[in-house]
C-alpha cells in the first residue's frame, strides 16, 4: 500500500512538472536555444533537490548539507503551488486575451488586379526577354518572419505573469515567517475562574519548527516577542523541532531567557517524536521549561494546568493519559489544558476541561492548504467552544517545509482569562 501511495505521488508529481515544463519553457522558447536548455534543467534539477531536502534528515545526512539544501529544495514546493495555481487561471484567461489580439488586428485589405500595360508592337530585331515583373507583395504587407507569433505572445503574456504571480507571492509569505510572529491578544470567560485570576495572561507559542531554515535567529525574536507581553505563565505546545539536539540544541537555547511569574511549561507534538522526544523533554527541562507529561500541577492565581503527551507518542507507548493527567482532579477547579493537537478536544470534554490551548495546524500556512486542514481537525485557528469546553488554536510561530505563510499569519497569543466573578 506504502509502495502504491509512493508511486502516485512520484506519478502526480511528474505530470505537475511536466505542465510547469510545457508552460513556462517549451511554449515560450526556441526549440535547442540555451532559454529552453537551462528551463529543461532547472525543471529536472529543482523536484530533484526538494526530495532531497525532504528526505535528507532522516537519512543522517549531515545537518550543515541538510541547510544546503533545504532553501533551494523547500523554496521549491511553495513556488510550485502558487506557479501551479497562476498557470490553471491563466488556461482561461488565455482564450480570451487571443480572441482579443484577432479583434484588435486590421483587417486585410481587398485585393485589386494590376492594370493590364497597353501592347505595342516591336520588330523582331529588336524584340529582347523582357525582364520578369516582381510578384506582388499581398495586401498584408511582407512577411515577417522573425516576429513572435501571436500564440507565442500569449504564452509570453501568460507565463510570465504567472511566475511574477507565484514569485511575489512566496516572497511576500517568505518576508512574512523571517519578521518574526505578530502578538494576538484573545479574552477568554471562564465561569470556574476566581476573581483572584481576572486578567490572567497566558502566552501560547506553538509549532516554531527549529530547524535547517529557522534557527538561533528565529528564536531569539520568538522569546523577545513573548517576553515584551510580560505575561503570567507561557505555554509552549508542541512542534518545537524538526531536528535532534545534536544539531538544533544551540538554537532552542534562547529560550532560556523566557520570564513569566509563574514559568514556562511544555507539551510534545507530533514533530517531537521525528526528532528525539525524550532527549528534547530533557533539553527543555535543562533551559528551565517544565515539561508536563501527562501530568497537572495547581497554578496559584486559581486553576489547575494540565498537559498530555501528543497522540503521535502512541507509538512509543508515551501517547495521552487524559486519566492519568486529570481523572482525579477536583472538578469545582477550572482547568486548562496544554496538547498539541485540537483532535483531542473531545477527550477534554469527558474529562471536564474548561480550556484547551492547542497548535498544530498552522492555520493551514499555505492557502488553500486550510480547506485540508479543515478536514482534519475540528477547529483551525482562533477560538470555538465545544460543549462546556472552549478551544483555542494559534496558527503558530513559524514554518513546517517552505518558510513560507499564506493567508495563515504567524502568531504567539496572550490568552487573557476573564472571572465571571469579576
Amino acid at each position: 500500500m506504502v509502495v502504491l501511495l509512493l508511486v502516485v505521488v512520484l506519478a502526480l508529481l511528474g505530470a505537475v512538472h511536466r505542465y510547469v515544463w510545457r508552460r513556462l519553457v517549451r511554449d515560450v522558447t526556441a526549440p535547442g536555444g540555451l532559454p529552453r536548455r537551462l528551463g529543461t534543467a532547472a525543471v529536472v534539477a529543482l523536484p530533484l533537490c526538494s526530495v532531497a531536502a525532504l528526505v535528507s534528515s532522516r537519512a543522517g545526512v549531515p545537518f550543515r548539507l541538510q541547510q544546503v539544501l533545504a532553501w533551494p529544495g523547500q523554496m521549491w514546493l511553495a513556488v510550485l503551488l502558487y506557479l501551479v495555481l497562476a498557470l490553471l487561471v491563466g488556461e482561461a484567461v488565455r482564450p480570451l486575451l487571443r480572441a482579443l489580439l484577432a479583434r484588435r488586428a486590421p483587417a486585410p485589405a481587398a485585393a485589386t488586379a494590376p492594370p493590364v500595360p497597353e501592347q505595342v508592337p516591336v520588330p523582331a530585331a529588336a524584340a529582347t526577354p523582357a525582364p520578369a515583373a516582381p510578384a506582388p507583395e499581398s495586401a498584408a504587407g511582407p512577411a515577417a518572419p522573425n516576429d513572435p507569433s501571436r500564440r507565442l505572445f500569449v504564452s509570453r503574456v501568460v507565463g510570465g505573469s504567472a511566475a511574477a504571480v507565484a514569485l511575489g507571492t512566496v516572497g511576500y509569505g517568505t518576508y512574512g515567517v523571517l519578521r518574526g510572529p505578530r502578538v494576538k491578544r484573545v479574552t477568554v470567560p471562564l465561569a470556574k475562574v476566581p476573581r483572584a485570576a481576572h486578567g490572567y495572561r497566558i502566552a501560547v507559542v506553538s509549532d516554531i519548527h527549529l530547524g535547517p531554515i529557522l534557527g538561533r535567529a528565529h528564536t531569539e525574536r520568538i522569546v523577545a516577542t513573548i517576553n515584551s507581553t510580560q505575561p503570567d505563565l507561557i505555554a509552549v505546545v508542541g512542534d518545537l523541532v524538526d531536528g535532534t539536539v545534536a544539531d538544533l540544541g544551540p538554537a532552542a537555547e534562547p529560550l532560556a531567557r523566557l520570564r513569566a511569574r509563574h514559568g514556562s511549561f511544555f507539551v510534545t507534538g507530533n514533530h517531537e517524536y521525528f526528532s528525539g522526544a525524550d532527549a528534547w523533554v530533557d533539553h527543555v527541562r535543562e533551559l528551565g521549561l517544565r515539561p508536563l507529561r501527562n501530568e497537572r500541577l495547581e497554578i496559584p492565581a486559581g486553576f489547575d494546568l494540565a498537559g498530555v503527551d501528543d497522540v503521535a507518542g502512541e507509538s512509543e507507548g508515551r501517547g495521552p493519559d487524559f486519566g492519568r493527567a486529570l481523572g482525579d482532579r477536583d472538578r469545582a477547579r477550572a482547568a486548562v489544558l496544554l496538547a498539541h493537537q485540537p483532535i483531542v478536544v473531545h477527550d477534554a470534554v469527558r474529562h471536564g476541561v474548561d480550556l484547551q490551548l492547542s497548535g498544530h495546524t498552522h492555520g493551514g500556512q499555505l492557502w488553500p492548504g486550510n480547506l485540508l486542514a479543515e478536514l482534519a481537525n475540528p477547529t483551525v485557528a482562533g477560538l470555538e467552544r465545544y460543549g462546556d469546553t472552549q478551544l483555542y488554536v494559534s496558527r503558530g510561530a513559524g514554518a513546517w517545509g517552505p518558510p513560507v505563510r499564506v493567508g495563515a499569519p504567524s502568531d504567539i497569543t496572550v490568552v487573557e482569562l476573564a472571572s465571571k466573578q469579576a
